[in-house]
Parts: structure tokens; sequence; C-alpha cells
């Protein structure tokens, strides 16, 4: 097969190394220094498991990619919105996308879009829904200069068709990526296992970005703990809407944040990095879904009301 990573940095960089040590067929598709980076000396990866150095094919214009059997969505949530009408023209009856971006994914409605995760359905009209494999990826990566990726840990990424079937093509895909050197399970119920990553997000990245707090920090403060129950409780009773009964409880997928202990969300990284939050995708798609099931979420409310107000701040774009 012939894979193309579609936004080649942090996450899908790190997939796209993987592959290519492995002797796969994979384009990585990146801009800016990090592509210069890549063109001119390849992509080198320091990891725990083990540093190395690849050269794979990288490109700068989708128009580039030829046919392609697999492509990998590498970007945030909000990057969507202006990459998928370019890769319209590489999506084919045959083409399978793989999204990789956190929250409710833009595929999950595809009759009726949610406007904070696609605005004016421009994504849902560049990617078919039925072309989508759902993953879920569970390691922690960032680029740590133009060209080069860390790779602090994880190494698993759940795969998984949204309508719960065992298909030929995800069996496939997950055979690369075992062999690329990820763990990489195929599950049946992939929306509950999105749903259940969401109650930690829902809770965690916001108010991190907020406070600056780690993931045991924010859970052992006795009043923003208090938040965080009150916001999942909230994201929890929207999940039950959607018939989705989540298979950790609350008190479970707190203990599990404070034992990952001093970490930053992804969204603080970003923060602190000056780059957008992927906030709409992961805090505003709840509360959009409350007011459409009827489900009352004021503490996501107001939490998602500051951090909105936060980003634009911290990117100078406030009114």
């Amino acid at each position: 097969m012939k894979f193309l990573i579609a936004g080649a940095g942090a996450i899908g960089g790190y997939i796209g190394a993987r592959m290519a040590l492995a002797g796969e067929d994979v384009t990585l598709f990146a801009r800016g220094p990090h592509l210069a980076a890549m063109q001119q000396r390849g992509l080198r990866v320091i990891s725990p498991a083990g540093d190395f150095e690849v050269r794979p094919r990288v490109i700068g214009d989708l128009k580039e990619a030829g046919d392609v059997d697999v492509i990998f969505l590498g970007v945030k949530a909000h990057g969507l919105t202006q990459l998928a009408p370019l890769l319209k023209p590489l999506i084919h009856e045959k083409t399978t996308v793989v999204g990789t971006q956190n929250g409710v994914p833009w595929w999950y409605f595809p009759e009726k879009p949610l406007e904070r995760v696609d605005p004016g359905g421009v994504i849902a009209a560049s990617i078919d829904a039925r072309s989508v494999v759902a993953s879920i990826v569970y390691f922690s990566t960032d680029i740590l200069e133009p060209g080069v990726i860390r790779h602090t840990e994880g190494n698993r990424i759940s795969l998984g068709e949204p309508d719960g079937s065992r298909s030929e093509r995800v069996k496939k895909i997950a055979e690369v990526l075992i062999k690329s050197g990820l763990r990489a399970p195929i599950t049946a119920r992939i929306k509950h296992e999105i749903w259940v990553k969401i109650l930690g997000n829902v809770a965690f990245n916001p108010l991190s970005a907020l406070t600056r707090a780690t993931l045991a920090q924010m859970v052992r403060d006795p009043l923003t703990g208090a938040l965080v129950r009150d916001i999942m409780t909230e994201a929890e009773a929207v999940a039950a809407k959607l018939d989705m009964e989540l298979p950790v409880s609350i008190d479970q997928r707190i203990a599990g944040a404070e034992k990952v202990g001093e970490h930053k969300t992804s969204m603080l990284q970003d923060l602190e990095a000056g780059r957008p939050m992927e906030l709409e995708a992961v805090v505003g798609a709840v509360v959009e879904l409350g007011e459409r099931l009827g489900v009352a979420t004021p503490h996501t409310q107001t939490v998602y009301a500051a951090t909105r107000l936060l980003d634009q701040v911290s990117r100078g774009v406030a009114k």
C-alpha cells in the first residue's frame, strides 16, 4: 500500500517515520522550516525506544502526492478545514482516510456536521465519511526542532470502523502499523473509546491552559478537582444521550490522570508555544452537542468561554 501523511508534524511525522523505518511506501506532506529540514536532512526521531533517522519522500505540495491508498490526517482538528479541500482530488472510491484528531471527529455526524468542528460542512464536503477509518492516538510526541521529532512515551494507536465492523482495510492498516513498531488494536467500539478520551480531555485540557497546571496538580487541588468532576459528569450525560455507555467511570478516569503525574496536556503545550489550541473539537463540540441534545453543560460552557478568550488573547486575535 502507498501511504500519505497529510500533516507530518509531531503525531503524523512520528507515524510516517516509523513506517519509513519499516520499509513502507510513505510520503510526508509538510510546510515551512520542518518541510525544508526534512527535505535536506531527512527526519530524525529521538525516543526512549531508540533514536533513528529516515529519509522518506517529503513534499510541500499535495499535487505531487500521486496515487495513494491510505491518507493519515496528521494536522490538528482546526487545521482540517484548510487541508480537506486540498485532499479532495486525491480521494477516490478505494482511498482510506485515517483521522488522528482529538475530540469529536468531523465524520461523527455526517448528515448534520457540528459547526464548531466543521464550520460550513467544508470537511464533510471534501472527504466522504465512508472513506474514514477512525483512530485514537495514545503516544506523546513533539517537534523538538525542524526535522527532529521527540517521542516521549506510548506507542498505541487504536483503530476501528465507525460502524463497528471489522473490515479488511482496517486489518491491513493495523498490520502495517504493527510492523512499524506500534501497537494497533482494532476495536468494534471505537466511538465508545473516543468518548472515554473526550471524558478526560474536555476537563483537563482547558483547565490546564487556564491554570498552567499538570494533570496531577489539577486532580490534587480540591476546588479544581471538583470542577474536573463536574465537567466530566456533563460530558458523560451528553455521551449517554448518544447511547454511549462508557466502559470506565469518572473515578477511574480521574485516577488514571493522576497516575500519569506531572504531565502537561497538549492544549497547555500549544498555549505555551503560541499555537492555536484544539479547543472546538474537544470542548466546543461537547457544548454544541449539549445544546443540540438538550443536555445542560454550565460548567463546560463556562470553562470553554474562558479558554476561548485566552486562546484569542494569547495569539493577538481578540476583538
